[in-house]
């Protein structure tokens, strides 16, 4: 009973030990010094409130560092932890804070000296705090230091990593400043620093971190104890050695995106506890060993992107805990293994882009009961069947099957098991029939659905009730489908936010119902054959409708004056039988980037008005009826983003204002130093690049009219011929540095050629033909050294042509009908003055004859009697002699009949094409 008693003392003197070393959790532990540098580190960033409401906040950001303030004690704020017994700060984990503002070398967070893990990930913090003088070189009890996706910058100091002795966790990936486009650094010497002196470095992630001056040997330096190495997109180039693939204790290998890095995968002795390898994106060779089949551990395989060849080995049979298999874009051939099939655990499958071949039957995956991803696309030499066999599979947890470019013929069945599909694209293939009912009702969860490039020809039924994307481009289609299928449904109010039917064969109007989707972001029914008027609603369809694809339609009448959408970037209406005037209400499109009205029937004087549009950056007006001068007012606006006019084939007359070539100030950038921003369209809070959209257009080079495709985004043009502009043309345009294409063509220009034309150096074709030019060639030009096309035909040019440069490889077409040009190409050769010299006379001898011209044959037929004239006629040109003569006549009628074809052949038309 008394030893009871006695260990009930003792445990009560224990509790009271306890109690009075350990303070409850309400007592003020926070030291003053520590909390003023935790305030101070507050009082220099911000809160992005916008970064920490909707889908950021569903993602966990949240502001942590506003419970910071004094009527607290510090170590209650969110994201500090402190030693239960100092009161030291020892953590501070603020990822996803939303913080905004500088993290500099002397930051008050590096007086916190006890400091064991400091986390300021995914925020929006900036500067350069990895550098020589960085107050981090204090921490030396830090262990785990997180700076990933911020904004940082500079080079990583060798001397600061050197003295972070305890770290075993280092993160810096995803940073660098967007708006100088610089990184974090590591040079040689600090990563062989850091491989030799952190020896107790478990977790090394520095994707996107710029180390193209690290040796690939340092990497073998790295501690024994390293469990998970991460360097993707880290400018790595080189052979990486295939002794790291071994070190023993390794789990994770991620070396992805670094495209210079080359090298050879271990055909034995691999790290045995590897869990996860990527070396996607690299420029490994070789064959995929058969010893990655002994890696058991193996969670997660990604060779995508490699030069790797040969055959997929059969030796999956004992990786039953794999969950992700990427071998894309390798040039891997033959089948696929059939032990891939046979791996339960797994996930995502992506063998896309290779030259597989085989057919995969329904029973081979209906063991991937699991599969999530399946990606077998560009693989024209392998095939799904589509027949049904005895065999129950099911795939419940299937969200997307990318089956493209695999020779299908028949739309596979396989996937319908699948209530959670949202993504099927089934493109580039030769299915043929139709979209029945049946099909369509199959496919109600999608959220995008890809049938482009088939052979379809009949769609009984939308598919889908709130699909994101349904693209049936370039399919043979036919008939009203558009009002077929919008009359047999109650389309949702989200029904579609992209949707794509171009070149089809559509016929019928568009129907009022489509002004139902009020989600439509992007929408393409170019290239078919509707006719009708266009909705009045069109212009107010979507308040995120930014995308309008109508050309090559037969549409007629009134382009509608009703566009209010602040959203529109890109309107397509050429090449159809619009009439009337530009509508006015496109004023209110601000976001406006590019305006196609060519080929139609428009008339209307210049809308200078459009210069107001701050994004414009194509202006094509080409093949209408606009007529008119261009307005000097238009000095009040600016069209300071336009790269591409094309004003041709109208009826605009007058001089040009100098005025307007001012205000092009985009076309005034230095070709070197333009970073032209892409034509994007927004979708929600996403910017969605126009990627597949090309422009052609034509220039004409000895006398024959060539396409030119150039991507939108960079090419910059002008075209103005084929009206009935005068006067001379503005010095101004030679300041127009970025042109790349120049047509004033057959217009009634006069004067000379500016001199300031020698300034266009990035310009690729030059056309001043058919115009009432004169002056000589400015000796400028030949600095145009990208000039590969120049027509001056048909002016009044005179004096000797320049030589050098471009100038030395174009001939006789590129000067035709100027009498008073002289020198090379032309045989009409230059006095010491640098004049054309006089024609030779008419009159000739030839082999002691006397030899009359053809003008006399004419003369004696006159004369004598048309029979006579005809016979000597026909005898000069049956007999070939005189044969100067011959040729001479030849030339001349060989040119006027050209010139006649070419006036009558009708002008292909300036089009913006999607590929």
């Amino acid at each position: 009973m008394g030893s009871i008693c006695l260990v009930m003392v003792l445990l009560q003197l224990s509790w009271s030990l306890s109690s009075s070393s350990v303070p409850p959790p309400s007592s003020h532990l926070c030291l003053p010094d520590q909390r003023d540098a935790l305030l101070q580190f507050k009082n220099t960033t911000s809160v992005i409130e916008l970064l920490c409401t909707g889908d950021f906040s569903e993602a966990g950001f949240y502001p942590k560092t506003e419970s910071w303030n004094t009527s607290l004690d510090c170590c209650s704020w969110q994201g500090v932890e402190c030693d239960n017994l100092t009161g030291h700060v020892i953590g501070i984990r603020l990822s996803g804070s939303c913080l905004n503002g500088s993290l500099l070398a002397n930051s008050s967070l590096f007086l916190l000296h006890h400091l064991q893990w400091l986390d300021l990930s995914n925020n929006f913090l900036y500067g350069s705090p990895l550098g020589n003088t960085s107050g981090l070189v204090h921490l030396r009890r830090l262990r785990r230091l997180d700076l990933t996706a911020n904004g940082f910058d500079g080079a990583i100091s060798p001397e600061l990593l050197s003295q972070l002795v305890s770290l075993t966790h280092l993160d810096l990936s995803g940073n660098g400043n967007y708006d100088t486009q610089s990184k974090l650094t590591f040079d040689a010497r600090g990563f062989d620093m850091l491989a030799r002196n952190l020896t107790r470095l478990r977790n090394l992630v520095l994707d996107n971190v710029d180390m193209s001056d690290v040796a690939l040997t340092s990497f073998l330096n790295l501690s024994s104890s390293l469990r998970h190495l991460s360097v993707g997109e880290c400018q790595l180039h080189g052979e990486f050695p295939t002794q790291f693939f071994q070190v023993p204790n390794l789990k994770h290998i991620g070396l992805g995106g670094n495209g210079n890095l080359s090298g050879y995968l271990p055909r034995t002795n691999w790290s045995s506890g590897l869990e996860l390898l990527d070396i996607s994106g690299c420029g490994f060779g070789g064959s995929i060993p058969a010893s990655i089949g002994n890696l058991t551990r193996l969670v997660s395989i990604d060779l995508s992107g490699n030069q790797l060849g040969g055959q997929i080995p059969d030796v999956f049979g004992n990786l039953g805990k794999l969950t992700s298999l990427g071998f894309s874009s390798c040039n891997l051939s033959g089948p696929i293994p059939g032990s891939v099939f046979g791996i339960v655990s797994l996930k995502k499958l992506k063998l896309f882009s290779n030259n597989l071949s085989g057919v995969i039957r329904s029973d081979m995956l209906s063991k991937l009961s699991g599969l999530e991803v399946l990606d077998l696309s560009n693989n024209s030499l392998l095939s799904v069947s589509t027949i049904s066999n005895s065999v129950n599979y099911s795939f419940p947890r299937l969200t997307s099957v990318d089956l493209s470019s695999c020779s299908l013929r028949q739309f596979p069945n396989f996937f319908r098991t699948s209530s959670k599909l949202e993504y099927l694209d089934l493109s580039n293939n030769m299915i043929s029939g139709g979209i029945s009912k049946w099909e369509a009702e199959g496919w109600e969860g999608l959220a995008l659905l890809n049938l482009s490039y088939n052979y379809l020809t009949t769609l009984e039924q939308f598919p889908g009730k709130q699909m994101g994307l349904l693209d049936l481009r370039s399919n043979l289609l036919q008939g009203p489908i558009l009002s077929t299928c919008l009359d047999l449904q109650t389309p949702s109010p989200q029904l579609f936010d992209e949707f794509l039917i171009s070149d089809n064969n559509l016929t019928g109007n568009i129907p009022s119902a489509i002004c139902n989707w009020n989600s439509l972001s992007v929408l393409d029914l170019s290239r078919n054959s509707l006719s009708g008027t266009i909705p009045e609603c069109l212009g107010n369809l979507s308040n995120s409708l930014a995308f309008i694809d109508l050309q090559m339609n037969n549409f007629h009448g009134k382009i509608p004056d009703s566009f209010v959408n602040n959203s529109l970037t890109h309107l397509f209406l050429n090449d159809n039988q619009l009439e009337g005037l530009v509508p006015p209400s496109l004023a209110n499109s601000e976001s406006l980037q590019l305006l196609n009205l060519g080929n139609n029937k428009l008339s209307d004087r210049f809308p200078y008005w459009l210069a107001s549009l701050p994004s414009l950056q194509v202006l094509i007006l080409r093949s209408n009826r606009f007529h008119g001068s261009l307005p000097h007012s238009v000095a009040s606006y600016c069209f300071s983003a336009l790269r591409i006019i094309d004003l041709s084939e109208n009826e605009f007359t007058g001089p040009l204002p100098a005025e307007l070539f001012r205000s092009f100030i985009a076309m005034k950038d230095e070709p070197t130093e333009r970073h032209s921003s892409p034509m994007v369209y927004r979708m929600g809070l996403t910017l969605v690049g126009i990627r597949d959209y090309h422009i052609s257009l034509n220039v004409t080079t000895k006398r024959l009219e060539m396409e030119l495709t150039k991507t939108i985004d960079i090419f910059v043009s002008m075209d103005l011929s084929n009206n009935r502009f005068s006067g001379r043309i503005p010095e101004e345009v030679g300041q127009l540095v970025s042109l790349q294409m120049l047509n004033f063509s057959q217009n009634n220009f006069t004067g000379p050629i500016p001199a300031s034309f020698g300034n266009l150096v990035a310009l690729e074709s030059l056309d001043l033909s058919s115009n009432k030019l004169n002056g000589s060639i400015p000796s400028q030009m030949t600095k145009l050294t990208f000039l590969a096309v120049l027509n001056l035909s048909e002016n009044n040019l005179v004096g000797p042509i320049p030589h050098g440069n471009q100038f030395d490889t174009f001939d006789n077409d590129s000067y035709i009908d100027n009498l008073g040009l002289c020198g090379l190409p032309l045989s009409k050769q230059c006095d010491n003055h640098g004049v054309a010299e006089p024609p030779e006379p008419l009159v000739a001898e030839h082999e002691g004859s006397e030899v009359v011209s053809f003008w006399k044959v004419v003369m004696m037929g006159y004369g004598t009697g048309v029979v006579l004239g005809l016979s000597l006629g026909y005898i000069v040109f049956t007999t070939g002699r005189p044969w100067w003569l011959v040729k001479r006549v030849e030339r001349d009628l060989q040119y006027k009949f050209t010139n006649w074809i070419r006036r009558r052949r009708p002008r292909r038309n300036f089009k913006l094409n999607s590929t």
